[in-house]
């Protein structure tokens, strides 16, 4: 008799994870639901992206496309360092590092992407 319930509650589980599956929503799902989404990510991010980026030539274009891309975006509008309007006065007062274009305090890079 226990082999019956432990063969109904498989069965039944089962059933429900393949209707999970079947139920999921198939439209790809992201964070901003307009045409647009600007990312600003820190100049100091660890990588050395920022030379890439602020010199907008065919390096700063794969990175930016590449970012997209990895976000579910299709192509990157713009790039370079952060306007002053792209950030909110929630975080410390930005401090241009003259001659440095990576370090610590750097206004931020800014990546617009599109559909």
């Amino acid at each position: 008799m226990r082999r019956v319930f432990a063969a109904a509650g498989f069965v039944a589980l089962s059933g429900a994870l393949v209707m999970s599956f079947l139920l999921a929503p198939t439209s790809h799902l992201r964070a901003s639901s307009g045409d647009s989404a600007t990312f600003l990510i820190p100049a100091a991010d660890g990588y050395g992206i920022a030379d890439c980026l602020i010199g907008g030539g065919d390096c700063g274009l794969v990175v930016a496309q590449s970012w997209c891309e990895a976000h579910g975006w299709g192509r990157a509008a713009s790039f370079g360092r952060a306007a002053a309007e792209d950030m909110t006065g929630s975080t410390a007062p930005i401090v241009t590092v003259s001659g440095n274009l990576s370090g610590a305090g750097a206004r931020p890079l800014s990546i617009t992407c599109i559909d």
